[in-house]
């Protein structure tokens, strides 16, 4: 599984070769990171920033294929024993040498980054011992049979033990501890405005085609249009479908397109305690209404997916069933989308005892991804017509949204899962499973506070199967236990575009990341 680096003769004259204007590259993102500490959050704009900076032990392709990155190789030497050789003649932006120290170090500072709003412990909940052999060799005991154990592992960032240790975030945001092992190395960030790179000519991997990369961050589809328009940045993300027919005609700019693996959904809050509820007059209901499984199957069943695709997205989308699309490892084909059914809604909200409906506010993003503010109202008028009550519809800034998403804040709330590892388990562990925090760290993304023990049992079991073809077959069965109890409401699984002036080629990601090494010049 050894990967050779790929900075050949041919790629330094290549680069040599560019006109000047070619070394720099504006990106202009619809969202921003948090922080710039790697391990703060699990969230999209998170990652694709720490992309840049930091390794981990195991990357992913374009198609979300895993492959080796920090790791070189692995070897399971009995079902609860790993040994993982390190990639040897790495070094860190600062010149140090990355050991298995720094591996050591990261793994067990990323379940306790303060203050995170999504947190890698689940990444490590399985380790029971690290043990290090040598400085390029680790031997790993889990305590339980994982099948995935370093595809999970290899989710986390990689810092310098050196740089990092006794460090806070806000460090890592001013720079002074934001040392990798990336491809790029961490100039500044200017928070709302941009973030500055430079080239790392010291990377062990593939050599990014430019020297100097901004990321200007524009929240506003229409700014962020405006800014390739104008030439002011050279390629952005998010591209809103209303305006792709006009960027395809343009001769002077290139669009490209991807389905995506993010899940668009509507959470239900489920808590004993979920705010927001209400009766008719506005007062706090005495009980929790979306605990009851009727209840949450109505709410999806007022929702017209397809309308949503077909209209809001201009087609951009694919109506969702579950937590993974068609054609990913676990994806079970027998669960089909719900059909809108209104009359079958009421039917089951006045055997839950609530013939009248009962209140809710509808909480959303509005600058994480495409039209997320638009949904937020879209499932408004679908809920009043299925015979609730929408109080409001509000939505926020991304890093205020996800923040008090996991504070037990909001009612309902759209919300979206990206899958990172080509398979239905993390997901379905992560998203689904009843939120442990102290103990397994399953569950850390279930913001809603879904909780099944059926569920949880059947998925626990099927991510410890390391035969494909028998786990492929229990995580279906698991997804579908999670679809007959309308844990959540799936809605659809986005597809993304990008746009780029002419002189700049891109490859887009399934995983939405928009990464600076995935750009060049034109030929």
């Amino acid at each position: 599984m050894t990967l050779m680096k790929s900075f050949t003769l041919a790629t330094a004259l290549a680069l040599a070769s560019m006109p000047a204007w070619a070394q720099d590259l504006t990106i202009g993102r619809g969202n921003e990171p948090q922080s710039i500490d790697p391990q703060f959050s699990r969230t999209g704009p998170n990652q694709m920033t720490a992309l840049h900076i930091f390794d981990r032990l195991a990357l992913t392709d374009a198609n979300v294929r895993m492959r080796p990155g920090l790791a070189e190789s692995w070897t399971n030497i009995d079902p609860m024993t790993w040994e993982v050789k390190l990639r040897q003649g790495v070094t860190f932006h600062d010149g140090s040498p990355f050991t298995a120290e720094d591996v050591v170090f990261s793994l067990t500072r990323a379940p306790d980054v303060p203050n995170s709003t999504a947190s890698f412990a689940q990444s490590v909940a399985d380790i029971d011992s690290m043990t290090i052999v040598d400085d390029h060799t680790i031997r790993f005991t889990s305590k339980t049979p994982n099948p995935l154990f370093v595809e999970n592992i290899g989710t986390v960032y990689i810092v310098s033990k050196a740089a990092t240790e006794g460090k806070e975030s806000s460090d890592f945001n001013s720079g002074s501890a934001a040392i990798g092992t990336g491809p790029y190395k961490f100039v500044s960030w200017s928070p709302g405005d941009r973030m500055e790179l430079v080239r790392n000519d010291a990377y062990w991997g593939d050599a990014p085609a430019y020297e100097n990369v901004t990321m200007r961050f524009i929240s506003n589809d229409a700014a962020r249009v405006a800014a390739l328009l104008s030439g002011a940045v050279d390629l952005i993300d998010l591209v809103p479908p209303a305006d792709l027919p006009s960027l395809r005609a343009n001769p002077d700019l290139k669009v490209y397109d991807t389905p995506t693996v993010r899940l668009i959904y509507l959470a239900l809050n489920q808590a004993d305690d979920a705010p927001l509820l209400t009766d008719l007059a506005g007062e706090p209901l005495p009980s929790n209404p979306f605990q009851d499984p009727r209840v949450r199957e109505a709410v999806s069943l007022m929702i017209d997916r397809q309308a949503i695709v077909d209209r809001l997205l201009y087609g951009a989308g694919e109506a969702a069933s579950q937590i993974v699309p068609s054609g990913v490892f676990g994806y079970n084909e027998a669960i089909s989308v719900p059909e809108v059914n209104v009359e079958r809604a009421k039917t089951l909200l006045t055997e839950a005892g609530y013939p009248e409906g009962f209140g809710i506010t509808i909480h959303s993003s509005n600058d994480r991804f495409s039209q997320d503010g638009e949904l937020a109202q879209v499932l408004g008028q679908f809920l009043a017509r299925g015979g609730l009550k929408v109080n409001a519809v509000e939505t926020l800034p991304y890093a205020v949204f996800s923040k008090d998403a996991g504070k037990n804040a909001y009612g309902a709330f759209v919300f979206s899962y990206g899958n990172s590892t080509g398979e239905s388990s993390r997901g379905l562990l992560s998203a689904i499973h009843t939120y442990d925090k102290k103990g397994t760290g399953n569950g850390t993304l279930n913001r809603y506070r879904y909780s099944n023990p059926e569920f949880d049992a059947a998925i626990v079991a099927a991510a410890s199967i390391f035969d494909p073809d028998a786990r492929e077959l229990a995580l279906k069965d698991a997804a579908a236990i999670a679809a007959r109890d309308t844990a959540t409401v799936p809605l659809y699984f986005q597809a993304l575009s990008w746009a780029s002036k002419v002189g700049v080629d891109f490859t887009p990601r399934r995983d939405e990341r928009t990464l600076a090494m995935g750009a060049r010049p034109a030929n």
